[in-house]
C-alpha cells in the first residue's frame, strides 16, 4: 500500500473519531480485516507504542502507518494523526457559540456514545490476542477490578503489571 492511500485510510479514522483510540475500530476494520495489510500482533503494538510514549492518545497511528509501510508510511500516519487539529479550531469556534443548544448537547453526547460502542467492539478482538495465558487473564483480571473499585492511577497498575511480567520473565 502506497503512503498517499495509507494517508487518506488513516485520515479517514482521525477526522471521524474525535479522540485517541476512537479511531482504533475504523483502523482495524480497514487495515486489518479487509485489507490485510496488519495484523493484530502489528496494531497491538502499535497502540502499546503509542500509549507509552509522551504525547498525543492518537499517536499509534504512526506506528500503525511504520508498520503498513515503513518511514513513509509513518510519515502518512503523523499527517493524517495532524491534520484533524487544523480542521478542528474552526469546528469549535462554531460549536462553542451553540454548546447551550439541547440539539448541540444531544449531538455531542450521541458520538461519544457511539466513539465508547465502537472502541468497545474493536477491544475484544485484540485483547484475545494480547490475553493468551493465565499469567495475562491474572494481571488482566486485577488490573480491571483495581480500575473498577480503588482510585488507584493508571500510572501506578501500569508499573505494577510492567513489574509482575519482568519478574514472571526472571522467573522462567
Amino acid at each position: 500500500m502506497n503512503a498517499v492511500v495509507l494517508y487518506l485510510f488513516l485520515l479517514k479514522a482521525t477526522l471521524t473519531s474525535f479522540s485517541g483510540l476512537t479511531s482504533l475500530p475504523m483502523v482495524r476494520n480497514d487495515l486489518v480485516v479487509h485489507r490485510h495489510v496488519l495484523t493484530d500482533r502489528e496494531l497491538n503494538t502499535a497502540v502499546a507504542a503509542g500509549r507509552t510514549a509522551p504525547g498525543p492518545n492518537g499517536g499509534y497511528i504512526v506506528s500503525v502507518g511504520y508498520f503498513v509501510d515503513g518511514i513513509p508510511g509513518a510519515c502518512a500516519g503523523w499527517l493524517a494523526m495532524i491534520t484533524p487539529a487544523f480542521l478542528i479550531i474552526p469546528l469549535v469556534q462554531y460549536l462553542g457559540a451553540r454548546a447551550e443548544r439541547a440539539r448541540v448537547r444531544s449531538a455531542i453526547r450521541a458520538v461519544l456514545l457511539a466513539g465508547a460502542g465502537l472502541l468497545l467492539a474493536s477491544t475484544v478482538p485484540l485483547a484475545r490476542e494480547a490475553v493468551t495465558g493465565s499469567f495475562t487473564v491474572a494481571v488482566t483480571g486485577v488490573s480491571v477490578a483495581l480500575l473498577l473499585f480503588t482510585r488507584l492511577d493508571t500510572i501506578w497498575l501500569i508499573a505494577a503489571a510492567a513489574l509482575a511480567g519482568f519478574l514472571r520473565a526472571l522467573a522462567w
